[in-house]
This record gives structure tokens, sequence and C-alpha cells, in this order.
């Protein structure tokens, strides 16, 4: 059996060590020994674009926003669902994830960073939110665990009544916020409801040909009928 192999290394700005990994054909991203993503299991991603952007695939110009880049499999979806005319931000706080993208990962999704449609911001996703109005369409979070941030403290302040409420102003007017997690909240869901915006959470698979939703996508909006219905086999509406 082949060794992991540490293809390349980053430290986030709290001390943090990021490493990309291979497998046989494998990539994988840990922080401090934590896989935190691997190409083995990205069903969960490409359902974060399906349901965040279910919608859009006839809008001519949509514009969607997505925090965290990983592995580019939401990147991928994204694009493989929207018209020439869509506009894709990707906010990802750390350059070298991009580079690793660019580098070694692009065979993985068929090079997403090529695409004419995308725009590649190095940033704070949080810094991208606080500043916009009625700018998106869609906006795709997997910018930690999900509301139980795991890997920066900072994170919490997007699964709190102010930072969703931030995100539905980023948002137009019968756009969809859709984030991904580890699990269900119910906490989570709570604070949805108390803040009088609509939402569902669907349970999803890992990987491909699992019959476990062992991940949770969650989608929220001012308008009930913006939420998608998607009926598919892999897939289960809780």
């Amino acid at each position: 059996m082949k060794p992991n192999e540490k293809v390349a290394t980053a430290t986030t700005a709290d001390g943090k060590e990021i490493v990309l990994s291979r497998h046989d054909q494998d990539y994988s991203i840990s922080v401090d020994r934590e896989v935190l993503m691997t190409s083995r299991q990205h069903e969960s991603e490409l359902a974060l674009a399906r349901f965040g952007c279910e919608r859009l695939a006839t809008h001519r110009n949509p514009t969607v926003l997505i925090g965290g880049l990983g592995l580019g499999y939401t990147l991928r979806q994204t694009l493989d669902m929207l018209e020439p005319g869509a506009e894709v931000t990707v906010a990802e706080l750390l350059p070298q994830v991009v580079q690793w993208n660019r580098d070694f990962l692009g065979e993985l999704t068929h090079h997403p960073l090529r695409d004419k449609r995308v725009k590649v911001e190095t940033c704070d996703v949080v810094d991208l939110i606080r500043k916009s109005r009625s700018s998106f369409d869609a906006i795709l979070l997997d910018v930690d665990n999900g509301p139980n941030a795991m890997t920066a403290p900072g994170n919490d302040w997007l699964y709190r009544r102010s930072g969703i409420e931030a995100c539905m102003r980023a948002l137009h007017a019968k756009g969809c916020l859709a984030i991904w997690s580890a699990h269900v909240d119910k906490q989570f869901q709570r604070r949805l409801q108390q803040a009088g915006f609509h939402a569902r959470y669907f349970r999803v698979t890992a990987y491909k040909g699992s019959k476990a939703a062992a991940r949770c996508i969650w989608v929220v909006s001012r308008e009930k009928r913006s939420l998608p219905e998607m009926p598919e086999s892999n897939f289960r509406k809780a």
C-alpha cells in the first residue's frame, strides 16, 4: 500500500499547518493533521452547488459567490450549471490553496479556474460579504465545518444571526444562501427561524454510491419559493 505523499504546505495566520497530500490519484487537504476534504469524498461539495444554484440554470447573467475554493468541486459544478453569461466570484483566504488548484488539482475538476466566468478574490469571504449589497443571486459557503466552526474561530460570525443577515443583504431579493455542514445543527435551525428567514436542509451523501446521508446542505432565502426541490435518488430531504 502506497503511503501518503506530502505535496505542499501552508501556514494560516494563527499558525496552523495546512497540508496538501496525495495518495495514488487522490488528493486531500488537512489542517493540523485533521482531514478537511478529500477527492474520494466530494459528492456533498457538488450538492452545495446543485442546491444553491438550482433556480439559476436558465438565468442569462447570474452572479454567484463561492466562499472557499477547496479542491474545486463546488466551483466546477457551479460552472456546469450556469449559462455563458454567468459571473462566479471565488473568495479563498489562502493564496496557496488557489495555487494548489492551478498546479496540482486542476485535472480533478477540468481546470475550472481557467474559465473566463471565474474571478478569484484572495480574501476572507466575510470581508466580501460585509461590503456587498444586493450583489449575488447565490452565495455558497464551504469555509469550515459548518455552523460549528472548527478551523478558525472567526468563522463563527458567518453562522450567527448577524452573519446570516449580512449574507441576505449581499443577495438579490430572491437570492439563496447555501451552506455546507458536517451535520444537522438544531441550534442553527432555530437561529434561522428566529431571524424570520425561510430555510430547508438536505441530508446528502459524502461519496458516490454511499447510502449514508452523512452531510448536510442548508439553503436559506427571504423567499420560500426560491428554496430548491431536487428529488434525486442519492439525496434525502430531512
